[in-house]
């Protein structure tokens, strides 16, 4: 027996990425929600993180009712039809789901006893917290299947790692709390030329993984979530860009 509705409109997933991103707690510019609105019930929801050349022939092939873009400002309005809606979340996707205080990659990462590491207007924008005792290397190997790759490997390559940071932005400051804070190594998108001094001298290895692969992973990690909240959604991924 069933009960209630099967539909689901654009209306509905914006109300509940609203609360997961927890939107209040940005500037009313930033929050993101409906971009294009739509009354069209979404069966098939296609995420990707900007639009393309090919989006017009993408959107029609895999026969997509309403789009996730996550930076949808180069959008124009003939490469859609009137009736496919657009949600746009940006900061608060980026500071959920990419390098941040981020559950969900804390625990394919095996980071257990999470604690903030940095902030920003009063938000969170890093964690640290302890991980099974493991090599650099079996870490790197980690971080690699993980994301399908790195960019770069900071110079200090420690004997074991215990404890590990994973930040959003790469400061002198940050990196400096980081190994005071007892990680031995900090995960983040991009190194940083004004912490190169405070690596050199914590000793502290590095990791950057490129921002666009966090922003990858961000999407096929926001496509379960959105799975696990509808069972009847299909969420296509574009992650080949």
């Amino acid at each position: 027996m069933t009960t209630g509705s099967n539909l689901i409109l654009l209306e509905d997933i914006a109300e509940f990425l609203n609360q997961f991103f927890a939107v209040e707690r940005y500037s009313q510019e930033e929050r993101g929600g409906v971009y294009l609105p739509s009354t069209r019930p979404v069966k098939r929801l296609g995420l990707l993180l900007e639009p393309s050349a090919q989006l017009q022939k993408w959107v029609r092939t895999q026969n997509l009712d309403a789009l996730f873009l996550h930076r949808p400002w180069k959008l124009e309005p003939e490469q859609l039809a009137p009736n496919i809606g657009v949600i746009s979340y940006h900061l608060p996707f980026d500071e959920r789901l990419t390098f941040s205080f981020n559950s969900r990659l804390a625990e394919v990462l095996g980071m257990s006893g999470l604690q903030v590491l940095g902030e920003k207007d009063g938000r969170a924008i890093g964690m640290i917290g302890e991980v099974p005792t493991q090599s650099f290397a079996h870490l790197c190997n980690c971080v690699n299947q993980i994301f399908g790759g790195y960019e770069q490997v900071g110079a200090a390559e420690p004997t074991k790692v215990t404890r590990i940071a994973v930040v959003g932005a790469m400061t002198d400051l940050l990196v400096r709390e980081a190994a005071t804070r007892g990680a031995n190594v900090y995960i983040t998108g991009q190194l940083r030329q004004p912490a190169e001094q405070a690596l050199l001298e914590t000793q502290i290895a590095a990791v950057a993984v490129g921002h666009r692969r966090g922003e990858v992973w961000g999407l096929r990690s926001l496509a379960g979530v959105l799975r696990e909240r509808w069972s009847s959604l299909e969420v296509v991924v574009l992650q080949n860009f």
